[in-house]
C-alpha cells in the first residue's frame, strides 16, 4: 500500500478515514491491524480486497493493482461467513465447481480434516458450535486455494475459552497451509500470540503509528518474560498501561 487514503462522503459531507498508509506485506506473513474502534481497520481490509477503491493512493500484490475482488484474496468475517442452507461439506465444496468431482471430494476431504470436522460433513451450520463455524469459514475460504485471507475480526462474537482455542488452531492450520494472513482484532493478547507483526492504528483518520516486530516463535507461551514484554509494550504503543 502506498500513500493510500480513504475519504467516504456521508450526507455531503467529506469523512476521511485513513490517511497516508504505507504498508508493505511478505508473502506467507501474518499480520495483525490494531486500533481504536472506528478507526478504519475493516476498510483498510475492504481496500486491501479490493471491495472499495482508495480515494488516493495504489494497492498491488505481487506488483499487479488491485482494482476489484478476486478468489486469489478472500475476506472472512466475524458472523455470517458459512450458508445455512448448505452442510459442512457443501459450505467447503463452495466455489470448487471448476474442478472435476474427484478433485472436488479430495479437496473437501482434505480441509475437513485440516479444520478437525471430520465426523460432521453433512452437518448443517446451525447444528455446530461457534467455534466449529469459525473452523468451517477457514475451510471454505482455503479450499479455493488463495494467496491472502483477510480476517476481520473473526473470532470476535466467541467466548473467552473457544476463542483462545480458535487461536491455537489457526495457528495450526497457518503453518500447514502457509498463506498470507491479515488479521484484525481488538484483543492485544490475540495480536501478540498470532502475528508476525502488529501493525497499530491511530484514530480516525487512521495513520499507521507503530509496527511492532514479535520476535518469539511459535507456539508462544503467553507467561513468558518476553511476550509479557512484547504484550506491554503494545500497550503502551496504543496509550495504555497494563496495570492490575
Amino acid at each position: 500500500m502506498e500513500h493510500v487514503s480513504m475519504v467516504f462522503d456521508r450526507d455531503g459531507k467529506s469523512v476521511p478515514v485513513l490517511d497516508d498508509i504505507n504498508l508493505d506485506v511478505s508473502e506467507e506473513e501474518f499480520i495483525c491491524l490494531v486500533g481504536p474502534s472506528g478507526c478504519g481497520k475493516s476498510t483498510l481490509l475492504n481496500l486491501m480486497g479490493g471491495f472499495l477503491s482508495p480515494t488516493s493512493g495504489s494497492i498491488t500484490i505481487d506488483g499487479e493493482a488491485v482494482h476489484g475482488p478476486d478468489p486469489r484474496r478472500i475476506l472472512v468475517f466475524q458472523e455470517r461467513g458459512v450458508f445455512p442452507w448448505l452442510t459442512v461439506a457443501g459450505n467447503i465444496g463452495f466455489g470448487l465447481s471448476k474442478l472435476s468431482r474427484a478433485e472436488r471430494e479430495e479437496r473437501i476431504t482434505h480441509y475437513v480434516q485440516l479444520v478437525r470436522l471430520q465426523g460432521f460433513e453433512q452437518t448443517y451450520p446451525s447444528d455446530l458450535s461457534g467455534g466449529m463455524k469459525q473452523r468451517l469459514q477457514v475451510a471454505r475460504a482455503l479450499a479455493v486455494n488463495p494467496d491472502i485471507l483477510y480476517l476481520d475480526e473473526p473470532f470476535g462474537a466467541l467466548d473467552s475459552v473457544t476463542r483462545l482455542i480458535m487461536r491455537g488452531e489457526l495457528l495450526r492450520i497457518w503453518q500447514a497451509e502457509r498463506r498470507t494472513i491479515i488479521f484484525v482484532t481488538h484483543d492485544i493478547d490475540e495480536a501478540v500470540q498470532l502475528a508476525d507483526r502488529v501493525v497499530v492504528l491511530s484514530s480516525r483518520p487512521a495513520k499507521i503509528e507503530n509496527i511492532l516486530t514479535i520476535d518469539i516463535p511459535h507456539p508462544r507461551n503467553i507467561s513468558s518474560r518476553r511476550y509479557l514484554e512484547l504484550r506491554d509494550d503494545l500497550l503502551s504503543k496504543i496509550g495504555l498501561a497494563y496495570t492490575v
